[in-house]
Protein backbone atom coordinates (compact mmCIF):
# COMPACT_ATOMS: atom_id res chain seq x y z
CA UNK A 1 0.00 0.00 0.00
CA UNK A 2 0.98 3.36 -0.89
CA UNK A 3 -0.12 5.47 1.49
CA UNK A 4 -0.22 8.33 -0.91
CA UNK A 5 -3.81 9.09 -2.32
CA UNK A 6 -3.64 10.71 -5.37
CA UNK A 7 0.09 11.02 -5.94
CA UNK A 8 0.21 8.98 -9.54
CA UNK A 9 3.66 10.32 -11.57
CA UNK A 10 2.43 8.25 -14.93
CA UNK A 11 -1.21 9.79 -14.71
CA UNK A 12 -2.31 12.65 -17.13
CA UNK A 13 -4.61 14.49 -14.82
CA UNK A 14 -1.78 14.49 -12.02
CA UNK A 15 0.86 15.49 -14.11
CA UNK A 16 -1.60 18.37 -15.15
CA UNK A 17 -2.69 19.69 -11.59
CA UNK A 18 -0.01 18.05 -8.77
CA UNK A 19 -1.32 20.82 -6.42
CA UNK A 20 -4.05 19.83 -4.55
CA UNK A 21 -2.24 16.43 -4.07
CA UNK A 22 0.24 18.17 -2.36
CA UNK A 23 -1.99 19.76 -0.31
CA UNK A 24 -3.16 16.59 0.86
CA UNK A 25 0.19 15.35 1.29
CA UNK A 26 1.69 18.36 3.32
CA UNK A 27 -1.73 18.11 5.67
CA UNK A 28 -1.52 14.18 6.18
CA UNK A 29 2.26 14.17 7.03
CA UNK A 30 5.95 15.62 6.79
CA UNK A 31 7.11 12.17 5.18
CA UNK A 32 5.15 9.53 3.05
CA UNK A 33 6.30 6.18 2.26
CA UNK A 34 5.71 5.99 -1.60
CA UNK A 35 5.77 2.36 -2.60
CA UNK A 36 6.07 2.03 -6.25
CA UNK A 37 9.24 3.99 -6.68
CA UNK A 38 10.12 3.27 -3.38
CA UNK A 39 10.61 6.18 -1.93
CA UNK A 40 10.30 8.30 1.21
CA UNK A 41 8.22 11.82 -0.44
CA UNK A 42 8.55 15.24 1.22
CA UNK A 43 6.27 17.31 0.96
CA UNK A 44 7.25 20.35 3.60
CA UNK A 45 9.23 23.53 2.77
CA UNK A 46 11.11 23.93 5.77
CA UNK A 47 12.09 20.06 5.46
CA UNK A 48 12.46 19.80 1.85
CA UNK A 49 15.06 23.21 2.91
CA UNK A 50 17.14 21.68 5.28
CA UNK A 51 17.51 18.13 3.14
CA UNK A 52 19.14 19.51 0.53
CA UNK A 53 21.30 21.24 2.90
CA UNK A 54 21.48 18.15 5.26
CA UNK A 55 25.38 16.09 4.08
CA UNK A 56 23.47 12.86 5.77
CA UNK A 57 22.06 12.87 2.29
CA UNK A 58 23.69 12.82 -1.30
CA UNK A 59 22.94 13.00 -4.56
CA UNK A 60 25.04 9.79 -4.67
CA UNK A 61 26.56 7.39 -2.42
CA UNK A 62 29.24 6.09 -4.40
CA UNK A 63 31.76 8.36 -2.94
CA UNK A 64 31.21 6.49 0.62
CA UNK A 65 30.04 3.15 -0.54
CA UNK A 66 29.88 0.16 -3.21
CA UNK A 67 26.43 -0.57 -4.53
CA UNK A 68 26.80 -4.18 -2.17
CA UNK A 69 27.77 -2.36 0.68
CA UNK A 70 24.59 -0.06 -0.03
CA UNK A 71 22.21 -2.73 -0.77
CA UNK A 72 21.75 -1.16 -4.56
CA UNK A 73 21.98 -3.06 -7.88
CA UNK A 74 24.97 -1.75 -9.76
CA UNK A 75 23.20 -0.38 -12.89
CA UNK A 76 23.35 -2.59 -16.55
CA UNK A 77 26.31 -2.71 -17.94
CA UNK A 78 25.36 -1.40 -21.30
CA UNK A 79 24.19 2.06 -19.48
CA UNK A 80 27.53 3.14 -18.32
CA UNK A 81 27.65 5.86 -20.98
CA UNK A 82 25.15 7.42 -19.60
CA UNK A 83 26.33 7.01 -16.20
CA UNK A 84 30.38 7.74 -17.00
CA UNK A 85 28.49 11.23 -18.06
CA UNK A 86 26.16 11.60 -15.59
CA UNK A 87 28.38 11.21 -12.73
CA UNK A 88 31.34 13.49 -13.46
CA UNK A 89 28.86 16.16 -13.04
CA UNK A 90 28.34 18.69 -10.78
CA UNK A 91 24.91 17.21 -10.46
CA UNK A 92 25.47 14.20 -8.81
CA UNK A 93 29.06 14.50 -7.49
CA UNK A 94 29.54 15.01 -3.74
CA UNK A 95 32.25 16.27 -2.15
CA UNK A 96 35.45 16.87 -2.00
CA UNK A 97 35.32 16.38 -6.30
CA UNK A 98 32.08 18.40 -6.00
CA UNK A 99 34.07 21.63 -4.05
CA UNK A 100 36.61 20.89 -6.55
CA UNK A 101 35.06 20.64 -9.48
CA UNK A 102 32.71 23.53 -8.54
CA UNK A 103 34.95 25.60 -7.74
CA UNK A 104 37.09 25.16 -11.13
CA UNK A 105 34.00 25.95 -12.76
CA UNK A 106 33.22 29.05 -11.15
CA UNK A 107 36.22 30.33 -12.21
CA UNK A 108 35.07 30.01 -15.51
CA UNK A 109 31.81 30.55 -15.37
CA UNK A 110 31.66 33.69 -13.71
CA UNK A 111 29.15 36.49 -13.23
CA UNK A 112 31.38 38.46 -15.73
CA UNK A 113 30.52 36.35 -18.65
CA UNK A 114 26.96 36.00 -17.69
CA UNK A 115 26.84 39.68 -17.79
CA UNK A 116 29.04 39.88 -21.31
CA UNK A 117 26.15 37.71 -22.63
CA UNK A 118 23.16 39.54 -21.64
CA UNK A 119 23.07 42.03 -24.81
CA UNK A 120 23.53 39.02 -27.19
CA UNK A 121 20.61 37.19 -24.88
CA UNK A 122 18.04 40.19 -25.37
CA UNK A 123 19.37 40.25 -29.36
CA UNK A 124 18.40 36.55 -29.89
CA UNK A 125 15.66 36.92 -27.53
CA UNK A 126 14.35 40.12 -29.82
CA UNK A 127 15.14 38.33 -33.35
CA UNK A 128 12.88 35.35 -32.41
CA UNK A 129 9.80 37.25 -31.05
CA UNK A 130 10.19 39.07 -34.51
CA UNK A 131 9.75 36.27 -36.24
CA UNK A 132 7.07 34.71 -34.32
CA UNK A 133 5.31 38.04 -34.87
CA UNK A 134 5.74 38.57 -37.96
CA UNK A 135 4.09 35.48 -38.86
CA UNK A 136 1.34 36.13 -36.60
CA UNK A 137 1.85 33.60 -34.16
CA UNK A 138 2.76 30.00 -33.44
CA UNK A 139 4.47 27.45 -30.77
CA UNK A 140 5.96 29.34 -28.49
CA UNK A 141 8.04 26.26 -27.54
CA UNK A 142 9.46 25.90 -30.52
CA UNK A 143 9.30 29.14 -32.01
CA UNK A 144 11.23 30.84 -28.59
CA UNK A 145 11.19 29.26 -25.54
CA UNK A 146 13.59 25.89 -27.08
CA UNK A 147 15.84 28.13 -29.56
CA UNK A 148 17.02 30.46 -27.10
CA UNK A 149 18.33 28.77 -24.50
CA UNK A 150 19.89 25.90 -27.09
CA UNK A 151 21.60 29.52 -29.13
CA UNK A 152 23.12 30.80 -25.86
CA UNK A 153 24.65 27.68 -24.38
CA UNK A 154 25.60 26.88 -27.87
CA UNK A 155 27.55 30.42 -28.01
CA UNK A 156 28.46 30.09 -24.57
CA UNK A 157 30.25 26.82 -25.63
CA UNK A 158 31.67 27.66 -28.93
CA UNK A 159 29.05 25.59 -30.90
CA UNK A 160 29.00 26.50 -34.50
CA UNK A 161 26.02 27.36 -35.65
CA UNK A 162 25.49 24.72 -37.87
CA UNK A 163 25.68 21.86 -34.99
CA UNK A 164 23.23 23.68 -32.94
CA UNK A 165 19.87 21.53 -33.78
CA UNK A 166 21.63 18.30 -32.62
CA UNK A 167 21.91 19.62 -28.76
CA UNK A 168 18.62 19.76 -28.09
CA UNK A 169 17.54 16.28 -29.05
CA UNK A 170 20.37 15.03 -26.98
CA UNK A 171 19.79 16.77 -23.95
CA UNK A 172 15.78 15.51 -24.35
CA UNK A 173 16.89 12.14 -24.21
CA UNK A 174 19.62 12.23 -21.56
CA UNK A 175 17.07 14.22 -19.60
CA UNK A 176 14.58 11.14 -19.88
CA UNK A 177 16.14 8.99 -17.49
CA UNK A 178 16.00 11.52 -14.64
CA UNK A 179 11.99 10.49 -15.07
CA UNK A 180 10.95 7.90 -12.41
CA UNK A 181 11.45 3.88 -13.27
CA UNK A 182 12.42 4.67 -16.88
CA UNK A 183 11.66 1.92 -19.31
CA UNK A 184 14.29 0.31 -21.46
CA UNK A 185 13.31 2.34 -24.71
CA UNK A 186 13.98 5.09 -22.66
CA UNK A 187 17.80 4.09 -21.39
CA UNK A 188 18.52 3.16 -24.99
CA UNK A 189 17.29 6.65 -26.32
CA UNK A 190 19.85 8.50 -23.01
CA UNK A 191 23.02 6.06 -24.08
CA UNK A 192 23.24 6.68 -27.93
CA UNK A 193 22.43 10.47 -26.78
CA UNK A 194 25.44 10.48 -23.95
CA UNK A 195 27.77 8.35 -26.36
CA UNK A 196 27.13 11.25 -29.22
CA UNK A 197 26.90 14.24 -27.52
CA UNK A 198 29.96 12.92 -25.45
CA UNK A 199 32.51 12.46 -28.70
CA UNK A 200 31.03 15.37 -29.54
CA UNK A 201 32.50 17.37 -26.70
CA UNK A 202 35.40 15.59 -26.94
CA UNK A 203 36.36 16.56 -30.12
CA UNK A 204 35.34 20.49 -29.61
CA UNK A 205 37.71 20.29 -26.21
CA UNK A 206 40.68 18.93 -28.91
CA UNK A 207 40.15 21.51 -31.11
CA UNK A 208 39.74 24.47 -28.35
CA UNK A 209 43.08 22.71 -27.19
CA UNK A 210 44.66 23.77 -30.45
CA UNK A 211 42.41 27.23 -31.05
CA UNK A 212 41.75 28.36 -27.80
CA UNK A 213 38.64 31.30 -28.20
CA UNK A 214 36.32 33.38 -25.62
CA UNK A 215 34.38 30.43 -25.05
CA UNK A 216 33.33 28.80 -21.85
CA UNK A 217 35.03 25.33 -23.14
CA UNK A 218 38.29 27.51 -23.83
CA UNK A 219 37.96 28.48 -20.35
CA UNK A 220 37.75 25.44 -18.91
CA UNK A 221 40.77 24.03 -20.67
CA UNK A 222 42.41 26.88 -19.35
CA UNK A 223 41.32 27.56 -15.82
CA UNK A 224 43.15 25.75 -12.62
CA UNK A 225 43.60 26.01 -8.88
CA UNK A 226 46.41 27.32 -6.83
CA UNK A 227 48.19 24.13 -6.83
CA UNK A 228 47.65 23.77 -10.62
CA UNK A 229 45.54 21.20 -10.79
CA UNK A 230 42.98 21.39 -13.87
CA UNK A 231 39.77 19.60 -14.68
CA UNK A 232 40.27 16.06 -16.65
CA UNK A 233 39.00 15.94 -19.58
CA UNK A 234 35.42 13.51 -18.52
CA UNK A 235 35.28 16.59 -15.93
CA UNK A 236 34.94 19.17 -18.87
CA UNK A 237 32.63 16.71 -21.23
CA UNK A 238 30.30 16.47 -18.21
CA UNK A 239 30.11 19.63 -17.21
CA UNK A 240 29.37 21.15 -20.98
CA UNK A 241 26.57 18.29 -21.02
CA UNK A 242 25.06 19.57 -17.50
CA UNK A 243 25.16 22.97 -18.59
CA UNK A 244 23.03 22.75 -21.71
CA UNK A 245 20.92 19.71 -19.89
CA UNK A 246 20.10 21.31 -16.60
CA UNK A 247 19.94 24.62 -17.44
CA UNK A 248 18.03 24.42 -21.01
CA UNK A 249 15.53 21.95 -20.02
CA UNK A 250 14.33 24.34 -16.74
CA UNK A 251 14.84 27.23 -18.84
CA UNK A 252 12.46 25.89 -21.78
CA UNK A 253 9.44 24.67 -19.44
CA UNK A 254 10.11 27.81 -16.89
CA UNK A 255 9.00 29.71 -20.25
CA UNK A 256 5.85 27.75 -21.82
CA UNK A 257 4.95 26.62 -17.85
CA UNK A 258 5.44 30.66 -17.31
CA UNK A 259 3.07 31.99 -20.19
CA UNK A 260 0.42 29.26 -19.63
CA UNK A 261 0.30 30.39 -16.27
CA UNK A 262 -0.08 34.19 -17.52
CA UNK A 263 -3.11 33.30 -19.86
CA UNK A 264 -4.44 31.47 -16.65
CA UNK A 265 -4.74 34.67 -14.92
CA UNK A 266 -5.10 37.87 -17.61
CA UNK A 267 -5.56 40.08 -14.14
CA UNK A 268 -1.73 39.37 -13.79
CA UNK A 269 -0.48 39.54 -16.76
CA UNK A 270 -2.57 42.81 -17.89
CA UNK A 271 -0.89 43.69 -14.66
CA UNK A 272 2.20 43.01 -16.15
CA UNK A 273 2.15 44.56 -19.37
CA UNK A 274 1.04 47.97 -17.56
CA UNK A 275 4.00 47.88 -15.46
CA UNK A 276 6.97 45.92 -17.02
CA UNK A 277 8.93 47.47 -13.79
CA UNK A 278 7.64 43.95 -12.54
CA UNK A 279 9.28 41.64 -14.62
CA UNK A 280 12.37 40.56 -12.15
CA UNK A 281 9.92 39.61 -9.35
CA UNK A 282 7.58 38.11 -12.09
CA UNK A 283 10.13 35.81 -13.16
CA UNK A 284 10.78 34.49 -9.79
CA UNK A 285 7.20 34.21 -8.74
CA UNK A 286 6.20 31.83 -12.31
CA UNK A 287 9.48 29.97 -11.11
CA UNK A 288 7.67 29.56 -7.83
CA UNK A 289 4.38 28.88 -9.20
CA UNK A 290 4.76 26.23 -11.27
CA UNK A 291 8.21 24.74 -11.10
CA UNK A 292 9.38 22.54 -13.53
CA UNK A 293 11.54 20.97 -11.44
CA UNK A 294 9.09 19.15 -9.54
CA UNK A 295 11.07 16.59 -7.40
CA UNK A 296 14.97 15.90 -6.31
CA UNK A 297 15.92 12.60 -5.32
CA UNK A 298 18.54 11.98 -2.49
CA UNK A 299 20.05 9.20 -1.11
CA UNK A 300 20.13 8.58 2.89
CA UNK A 301 23.95 8.14 3.71
CA UNK A 302 23.60 8.12 7.63
CA UNK A 303 19.93 7.27 9.10
CA UNK A 304 17.94 10.60 9.39
CA UNK A 305 14.76 11.63 11.49
CA UNK A 306 11.56 13.33 10.03
CA UNK A 307 9.39 13.81 12.76
CA UNK A 308 8.13 10.46 14.10
CA UNK A 309 9.50 8.73 10.69
CA UNK A 310 13.45 7.16 10.81
CA UNK A 311 14.99 6.86 7.31
CA UNK A 312 17.91 4.46 7.04
CA UNK A 313 21.02 4.47 5.29
CA UNK A 314 20.13 3.28 1.92
CA UNK A 315 16.85 5.00 1.65
CA UNK A 316 15.50 7.37 -1.06
CA UNK A 317 14.40 10.45 -0.56
CA UNK A 318 11.97 12.56 -2.69
CA UNK A 319 11.85 15.98 -2.36
CA UNK A 320 8.59 17.45 -3.81
CA UNK A 321 10.04 21.06 -4.76
CA UNK A 322 6.34 21.91 -6.43
CA UNK A 323 4.86 21.23 -3.30
CA UNK A 324 7.59 23.22 -0.80
CA UNK A 325 6.67 26.43 -3.19
CA UNK A 326 3.06 26.38 -2.35
CA UNK A 327 3.89 25.96 1.14
CA UNK A 328 0.93 27.85 3.30
CA UNK A 329 3.87 27.95 6.13
CA UNK A 330 6.18 29.55 4.24
CA UNK A 331 4.40 31.62 1.73
CA UNK A 332 1.53 33.76 2.03
CA UNK A 333 -1.52 32.52 -0.24
CA UNK A 334 0.78 30.46 -1.61
CA UNK A 335 -2.12 29.41 -4.67
CA UNK A 336 -2.31 33.25 -5.42
CA UNK A 337 -0.15 34.22 -8.46
CA UNK A 338 0.98 37.69 -7.19
CA UNK A 339 4.02 38.74 -9.78
CA UNK A 340 4.92 41.57 -7.48
CA UNK A 341 5.80 39.07 -4.45
CA UNK A 342 8.31 40.82 -2.37
CA UNK A 343 9.09 37.39 -0.02
CA UNK A 344 10.01 34.87 -2.47
CA UNK A 345 12.69 32.48 -1.26
CA UNK A 346 11.54 29.93 -3.67
CA UNK A 347 13.41 26.47 -3.84
CA UNK A 348 13.31 26.11 -8.27
CA UNK A 349 17.05 26.69 -8.07
CA UNK A 350 17.78 24.53 -5.01
CA UNK A 351 19.51 24.94 -2.18
CA UNK A 352 23.55 24.42 -0.80
CA UNK A 353 25.92 22.99 -2.59
CA UNK A 354 24.07 21.55 -5.77
CA UNK A 355 22.24 25.20 -5.76
CA UNK A 356 22.26 25.71 -9.77
CA UNK A 357 25.38 27.44 -10.79
CA UNK A 358 23.70 28.53 -13.99
CA UNK A 359 20.55 30.46 -12.13
CA UNK A 360 21.94 33.74 -13.25
CA UNK A 361 21.89 32.84 -17.20
CA UNK A 362 18.63 31.34 -16.21
CA UNK A 363 16.99 34.24 -15.17
CA UNK A 364 18.84 36.45 -17.92
CA UNK A 365 17.68 34.47 -20.24
CA UNK A 366 13.88 34.20 -18.92
CA UNK A 367 13.68 38.21 -18.36
CA UNK A 368 14.99 38.55 -22.03
CA UNK A 369 12.16 36.25 -23.87
CA UNK A 370 9.03 37.80 -21.46
CA UNK A 371 10.57 41.22 -22.32
CA UNK A 372 10.48 40.25 -25.51
CA UNK A 373 7.27 38.91 -25.78
CA UNK A 374 5.49 41.74 -23.56
CA UNK A 375 7.30 45.43 -25.85
CA UNK A 376 6.33 43.64 -29.24
CA UNK A 377 3.65 41.08 -28.73
CA UNK A 378 1.46 43.19 -26.90
CA UNK A 379 -1.87 41.21 -27.48
CA UNK A 380 -0.10 37.60 -27.47
CA UNK A 381 -3.27 35.48 -26.96
CA UNK A 382 -3.80 31.61 -26.28
CA UNK A 383 -5.17 29.64 -29.26
CA UNK A 384 -5.70 26.51 -27.48
CA UNK A 385 -5.30 24.46 -24.07
CA UNK A 386 -2.03 22.58 -24.32
CA UNK A 387 -1.48 19.47 -23.26
CA UNK A 388 1.35 18.28 -20.93
CA UNK A 389 4.15 15.86 -21.74
CA UNK A 390 4.35 12.67 -19.72
CA UNK A 391 7.11 12.69 -17.54
CA UNK A 392 6.59 14.26 -13.94
CA UNK A 393 9.74 15.07 -12.52
CA UNK A 394 10.87 17.49 -15.40
CA UNK A 395 7.74 18.90 -16.37
CA UNK A 396 6.24 20.98 -19.16
CA UNK A 397 4.01 21.08 -22.22
CA UNK A 398 3.95 19.44 -25.55
CA UNK A 399 2.81 22.97 -27.51
CA UNK A 400 2.27 26.17 -26.97
CA UNK A 401 -0.15 27.38 -29.37
CA UNK A 402 -0.33 31.46 -29.64
CA UNK A 403 -1.52 33.83 -31.69
CA UNK A 404 -0.35 37.93 -32.17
Amino acid sequence: MNGVRGFDPWSPAFVADPYPVYEDLRRSGRVHWYETSRQWLVPGYDDVRELLRDRRLGRSYLHRFSHEEFGRSAPPPEEEPFHTLNAHGLLDLEPPDHTRIRRLVSRAFTPRMVERLAPTVARMADELVGRLVEEGGGDLLTAVAEPLPVAVIAEMLGVPEADRPLLRPWSADICGMFELNPDRETATRAVRAAEEFSAYLRELVALRRRQPGEDLVSALIAVHDEDGARLGEQEMVSTCALLLNAGHEATVNSTVNGWWTLFRHPAELARLRAEPELLPSAVEELLRFDTPLQMFERWVLEEVTIGDTVLPRGAEVALLFGSANRDPARFAEPDRLDLGRADNPHISFGVGIHYCLGAPLARVELAASFRALLLRAPGLRLVSEPQWRPGYVIRGLRELLVEV
